[in-house]
């Protein structure tokens, strides 16, 4: 097992350094470049020409590109070209904010997400399946701002149950330790903080799972079916095992490797979705930083954070190799 993780690890080197290629080379393409966004009105050919060679923008490209690596490789991102402060500071303020909305969502599409695909497939054709594949239908097909704006409507502004938008009451006076606001109150012993963190995280968390556990019900209804007509299931019932033993020993052991999968791939694409949920439920996240960015033409900020978000994908993907690993041995020889 320690072999297969190390020779996992190996190979997302290259992965991340080839992403780190394509995202300084799609900077440099973008037109403007930085010295006109740090100009902004007052740019004119010379001063962008003096301001290029200051940055040592004006240097050959792979001379750039050194130079741009051997500073991720310190932790260097350079100061963010909107607020003056490192980019790494700005990350590390809206990180918890992004990761506590990615993991609530993340628990509800898998919590629900797997047990309704095997009760969609244990029950198919019937009502409880039908309903089940239109569901998960309407969940794929309904834009993530689209639902989001959808849920604050019905939710905060008709009903009036939970809060529109922000991650907590400014009127409460919370002590803040980890940035995770719902965690802080636990910790701090403020109960009724981390109550209202989790009214604020109730509507933000369902618009942005909608499309995994969809994605996921799909999967696992159409895992859990192949799987039932493999040769090994039917040997399992002629020797007499009663259900529950060949549900959990052969039926869903074998359907969670594509499940696992799809899990893996659909939390990467959980910061695509943040960027749409935090501007929509004011969400101060990395969704947040990276629009204003994008706006702005903040390049220090956009390269930290599509380089964050790159090894997060390869980190997670990494991570699904090796649940690949636990659950099918045999996986780990190939």
């Amino acid at each position: 097992m320690l072999r297969f993780t190390v020779r996992r690890l190996l190979q997302a080197v290259p992965t991340l350094l080839v992403l780190s290629i394509l995202v300084f080379a799609w900077l440099r393409l973008l037109p403007g470049g930085p010295a006109t966004a740090l100009l902004g009105d007052k740019a004119t050919p010379e001063k962008i020409a003096s301001l290029n060679a200051v940055l040592g923008l004006d240097r050959p490209i792979f001379v750039q590109y050194f130079k741009f690596l051997g500073r991720v490789l310190t932790g260097d991102f350079g100061a963010s070209l909107i607020s003056g402060d490192a980019v790494l500071s700005e990350i590390g303020r809206a990180l918890p904010a992004t990761i506590e909305l990615s993991i609530a969502a993340l628990v509800l599409a898998v919590g629900f997400g797997i047990p309704m695909g095997y009760l969609a497939a244990h029950y198919r054709g019937r009502f409880l399946d039908n309903a089940t594949v239109l569901t998960t239908l309407v969940g794929v097909a309904v834009p993530v701002f689209f639902f989001g704006v959808l849920l604050k409507y019905v939710f905060a502004q008709k009903l009036g149950l939970l809060p529109p938008s922000g991650r907590q009451d400014v009127t409460i006076d919370a002590t803040h330790i980890t940035g995770f606001f719902t965690l802080d109150g636990l910790l701090t012993g403020e109960l009724d903080a981390t109550w209202d963190a989790i009214k604020h995280l109730i509507l933000p968390a369902i618009a942005l799972a909608s499309i995994p556990f969809a994605v996921i019900v799909r999967i696992t209804r159409a895992s859990v079916l192949d799987v039932q007509q493999e040769d090994f299931v039917r040997t399992a019932e002629s020797k007499g095992l009663t259900t529950a033993t060949i549900r959990q020993r052969h039926v869903l052991r074998n359907a969670l490797l594509p499940v696992s999968t799809t899990i893996g791939l659909q939390t990467g694409l959980l910061l695509a979705g943040a960027v749409l949920t935090e501007k929509v439920f004011n969400w101060n996240g990395l969704g947040s930083l990276l629009a204003q960015g994008i706006e702005r033409r903040d390049y220090p900020r956009l390269q930290a954070l599509l380089l964050l978000a790159a090894a997060v994908y390869v980190l997670v993907n990494l991570l699904v190799d090796i649940s690949y690993a636990i659950i099918d041995p045999r996986v780990r020889v190939r």
